[in-house]
């Protein structure tokens, strides 16, 4: 199993899963011509994708989903509720697989394991994919720590992890009181410190790569998320990946 990233931030987030033959995006918040560019950057074509998977419905999620799925006739997964928030003034998708966000299910080469996370949307979901031998757990867009979520993502061997801000650094930004509440609410974005207390809670024993994601371009810098993980793990910060907005991340291989 292998995985990658388009970009990570408020202005657009997708992943890019692989097990043996089988290619998922996971969200999609580019429009579909960047889409398309950024999956070329890392040798992929949009007909070499199985499916989207979607977690909700936010725009830097969600916003190129539709467009894409049309353009290049792709099945999209997605919750009920995040379906019928992010479906209201788009045209219909090709194919739409309504999902359980508690129970598992199969793209080709890869299980697909759906938890619900808090967050200020309609029916949000991560996921873990597992290709019988690995494991790549995915998590950002939650306020907090939930045991379901350790119990889920308690023995990864690749994980990427939201560091979405720096608390004192959205202290003292320029947004209004009520966004801040917002950011650092139960149900808004993980802070370092919540992503670092994460996990020291579950087994990283076989972890081999993590990247801190979703990084407020405001709010928080890459070397304050790198140091907060690494202090958690116990490692240097260089080991630490960071996600970046326009560049992602490269292939990282999970052996």
């Amino acid at each position: 199993m292998r995985f990658a990233s388009l970009g990570s931030g408020s202005q657009g987030n997708a992943l890019l899963v692989e097990a043996g033959k089988t290619k998922v995006l996971l969200d999609c918040g580019f429009s579909a011509r960047i889409t398309t560019a950024r999956l070329a950057r890392l040798g992929t074509v949009p007909g070499d994708l199985a499916a989207i998977v979607v977690t909700h419905e936010h725009a830097d999620h969600v916003a190129g989903v539709f467009a894409f799925a049309r353009n290049y006739q792709l099945t999209v997964y997605l919750t009920h509720g995040t379906y019928v928030a992010a479906s209201k003034g788009r045209a219909t998708l090709p194919v739409c697989r309504l999902i359980n966000g508690h129970t598992c299910f199969a793209i080709g080469g890869l299980e697909v394991w759906p938890f619900p996370v808090p967050h200020d949307a309609r029916e949000p979901v991560q996921y873990a994919f597992r290709d019988g031998q690995h494991c790549l757990g995915v998590l950002t867009d939650s306020g907090s720590i939930t045991p379901h979520i350790v119990q889920v993502l308690g023995a990864c061997d690749g994980l990427v992890l939201e560091c979405n801000h720096d608390q004192a650094l959205l202290a003292a930004s320029r947004y209004p009181v009520r966004l801040k509440q917002r950011i650092a609410g139960r149900f808004g974005h993980l802070e370092n410190g919540q992503a670092a207390a994460f996990l020291r809670q579950v087994d990283t024993r076989r972890l081999q790569h993590l990247v801190a994601a979703h990084l407020s371009q405001e709010n928080n810098r890459p070397e304050l998320a790198a140091r907060a993980l690494a202090s958690a793990l116990g490692c240097s910060e260089d080991w630490i990946a960071v996600a970046d907005q326009d560049a992602g991340f490269d292939w990282r291989q999970l052996r």
